[in-house]
């Protein structure tokens, strides 16, 4: 960060303020997840995939209406698993040259552990996501799982 210091997580959560939202790319309330299944949209959750991969690839392939012998799916799950993927510079972003985007600083790609963030956030942090998720959430019966 040019002329900046870095900030810490819980600095960075300080400063974000409202601004902080668990889920800032979909939204829920009104939104796709309650149209799921009259518009035939697939959700799939990173939880479920790394719980069971294979039985996730299946259900993608249910969804396209597709049919692949064994072997293809079992190489899908193999070519799609975190660990392959993050060795992989077309799915890790490595190939992104430093300037634009310094994996130093913050690789696109971390350890691939459902539920990590956990692990760095102090016990007030927690509350406070889980009083945020709560209210933002209260109208949806999307599963939030934070291990497997």
């Amino acid at each position: 960060m040019a002329g900046k210091e870095e900030l810490s997580y819980s600095e960075a959560i300080a400063a974000a303020g409202d601004a902080f939202h668990r889920f800032p790319l979909i939204k829920i309330q009104g939104g796709y997840w309650e149209e799921r299944e009259k518009r035939n949209i697939l959700y799939i959750f990173y939880e479920d995939m790394k719980e069971n991969p294979q039985r996730e690839v299946e259900r993608i392939m249910r969804y396209l209406d597709l049919s692949l012998a064994d072997d293809v799916i079992s190489r899908i799950v193999e070519l799609t698993s975190f660990k392959t993927m993050k060795e992989n510079p077309m799915a890790n972003y490595s190939f992104i040259l430093k300037p634009v985007f310094d994996q130093s600083i913050s690789p696109f790609m971390r350890k691939g552990v459902v539920g990590d963030w956990t692990n760095h956030f102090s016990p007030a942090q927690t509350q406070l996501f889980d009083e945020d998720y709560k209210r933002k959430m209260k109208d949806a019966d999307i599963p939030f799982r934070t291990d497997i």
